[in-house]
């Protein structure tokens, strides 16, 4: 009887350290609708300078949190003008003041931010211009409008036009 209770003390303590919680820096968010979903960490401005600072201009950037953002589309589309075949992908962006570099790339499951070794997995990229914000949007923020795909964070949106 005491070897069983030991061993249940054990197994349950194994189950307790299997069961940590997950200490992502940012808390993460799906958006939908028909024909895509993306899935990102959703970092806060915390009173930092966003784009031209903490994310430089000319370099890319995973947009998002934590593991590289992931957009998947349900049917062959439309994205920025371009073909983009049905499928998991990874989302980056390469920003300037001016316009954004949108890229999807082939590779959807890596972790952070190690582009420069996937790049040659990248499937399309189109360039949209910046919309200068009155208002600061304090977390990143990817949603739908109509049928565009908005990118907003700090002053700073994008539009990139998504059709099926």
């Amino acid at each position: 009887m005491k070897n069983l209770m030991l061993l249940s003390v054990a197994f349950l303590i194994s189950i307790a350290s299997f069961a940590q919680p997950d200490h992502k820096a940012s808390p993460h968010d799906t958006v939908t609708t028909k024909n895509i979903k993306v899935t990102y960490g959703r970092p806060y401005k915390k009173g930092r300078d966003i784009f031209g600072g903490l994310e430089k201009f000319g370099e890319v950037w995973r947009c998002g949190a934590d593991e590289a953002t992931e957009i998947t589309f349900a049917k062959d589309g439309m994205f920025g003008g371009k073909s983009i075949k049905a499928g998991s992908y990874t989302l980056f962006v390469k920003p300037t003041a001016t316009e954004w570099t949108i890229i999807i790339n082939g590779d959807p499951h890596f972790w952070g931010t190690q582009y420069a070794d996937h790049k040659a997995k990248d499937v399309l990229s189109v360039t949209v211009p910046v919309k200068n914000l009155d208002t600061v949007v304090d977390q990143l923020t990817i949603r739908f409008a109509g049928s565009n795909m908005i990118i907003e964070w700090d002053k700073t949106q994008v539009s990139i036009p998504v059709s099926f």
